[in-house]
C-alpha cells in the first residue's frame, strides 16, 4: 500500500471512530448538528487554506466576509427569496467583500496588509451594528430554515444533508483551483513575489483573486450558518471568529485542503470537550474562566511540536 493511500485509510479509520464516538456519547441528533458545524466551519476553513497557505496572505477579516453572506442570506429569505438563490447572491457578496479586502495588496504587503484586512472587518461589524435600519443592530434577526420547495431542512438529519453537500461541492471547486493555473499562480506569489512577477505573473491580481474565492466560500459559510444556527448578530462575526479561522486553518494544515476539515473538527470539539469536562472534573479545577482558551493554546503547542505542517501535513497539494 502507497504512503498516500496508507494515509487516506488512516484517515477513514479515524474519522469513523470520532463519528462512532459522537453518536454513542452525544445521541444522532446532537451528533448530526455538531456535523453541521464541523461542514460550516470546513467550509469557511476551505476560504483561508486558499488565502493564507496557497497565496501567503494573511486575512484578520474573514469573520466579516461570514457576516456579509449571512445577513445576505437572512434578508433576502425574510423578503420571500428562495433560500438556494439567496445563497448564490450571499456567495457573490462574500466575494466582492473579498475583492474589497484585497484592494490594500496593490500597495501594501506583510503585516501592514494584515492591518488593512482587520480594519476591513472591524468596519464591517461596525456597520452592522449602526444600519439598525436593515440589520436590526445588536438586536439581531431571526432566520428561517433552508428550504426548496416545499422541503425544508428542519431536522438535523436533513440539516446534515445540506452542510455535507455544500462541504463536497465547496472541495471539488477548492481541488479544481489549485491544480489549475491559478493555484500555481498562487503558490508561486506565496513563495517568492519578486520571482513570481519576473516569470509573468499579475502578483496583484493574483492575490485579489485569491481573496475573492475565499471571500465566496466564507458567503457561502455564512449563509449557511445563518440557516442552521437561526438568529444572526453582529458580534457573532467579530475578531474572534476571524482569529478562530486563522487557528483552524494552522491546526488543521494551511496548506492542505483536508485541513480545513480536520481544523474545523477540532475547533468544533474543543468546546464540546471543555463542557464533558466540567460534568465529570470538580468544580474547582475546570470552572475557572478561560479554560476553553487554555485547550485551544495546548492543541496549538501540540500541533507546533507533533505536527508543524498541520494535522494534515501528510497530504501535500501540488507544487
Amino acid at each position: 500500500m502507497m504512503a498516500g493511500q496508507r494515509r487516506v485509510v488512516i484517515s477513514a479509520l479515524v474519522l469513523a471512530w470520532v463519528g462512532w464516538a459522537a453518536v454513542v456519547w452525544l445521541g444522532v441528533d446532537f451528533a448530526l448538528s455538531q456535523l453541521v458545524l464541523v461542514c460550516t466551519y470546513a467550509i469557511a476553513g476551505l476560504g483561508v487554506v486558499l488565502i493564507v497557505g496557497q497565496s501567503g496572505q494573511i486575512s484578520l477579516g474573514q469573520g466579516a466576509l461570514l457576516a456579509l453572506g449571512a445577513y445576505a442570506q437572512a434578508l433576502l429569505t425574510a423578503r420571500g427569496v428562495p433560500a438556494p438563490l439567496a445563497l448564490v447572491i450571499a456567495i457573490g457578496l462574500g466575494a466582492a467583500g473579498g475583492w474589497i479586502a484585497s484592494l490594500p495588496a496593490r500597495r501594501l504587503g506583510g503585516l501592514y496588509f494584515a492591518m488593512s484586512t482587520l480594519a476591513f472587518a472591524l468596519i464591517v461589524e461596525e456597520g452592522l451594528v449602526r444600519w439598525e435600519g436593515l440589520t436590526r443592530g445588536n438586536a439581531g434577526m431571526l432566520v428561517p430554515d433552508f428550504a426548496l420547495g416545499g422541503w425544508a431542512a428542519v431536522s438535523p438529519a436533513s440539516q446534515a444533508l445540506v452542510a455535507v453537500t455544500a462541504l463536497a461541492l465547496a472541495w471539488w471547486c477548492c481541488h479544481r483551483w489549485v491544480r489549475s493555473h491559478h493555484g500555481l499562480a498562487w503558490r508561486s506569489v506565496r513563495d517568492d513575489e519578486v520571482a513570481a512577477a519576473a516569470c509573468g505573473v499579475d502578483v496583484g491580481r493574483s492575490k485579489a483573486r485569491a481573496f475573492v474565492v475565499g471571500g465566496g466560500l466564507s458567503g457561502l459559510a455564512g449563509g449557511l450558518y445563518a440557516h442552521f444556527i437561526g438568529f444572526i448578530s453582529p458580534e457573532q462575526f467579530g475578531l474572534f471568529l476571524s482569529f478562530e479561522l486563522l487557528m483552524l486553518a494552522f491546526i488543521g494544515g494551511s496548506r492542505h485542503l483536508a485541513g480545513a476539515f480536520w481544523g474545523a473538527l477540532v475547533i468544533v470539539a474543543i468546546p464540546q470537550f471543555n463542557a464533558l469536562l466540567r460534568d465529570l472534573l470538580p468544580a474547582a479545577i475546570v470552572r475557572p474562566a478561560g479554560l476553553e482558551a487554555i485547550m485551544f493554546g495546548l492543541v496549538i503547542v501540540a500541533v507546533i511540536l507533533l505536527r508543524p505542517q498541520g494535522i494534515a501535513g501528510g497530504a501535500k497539494l501540488p507544487r
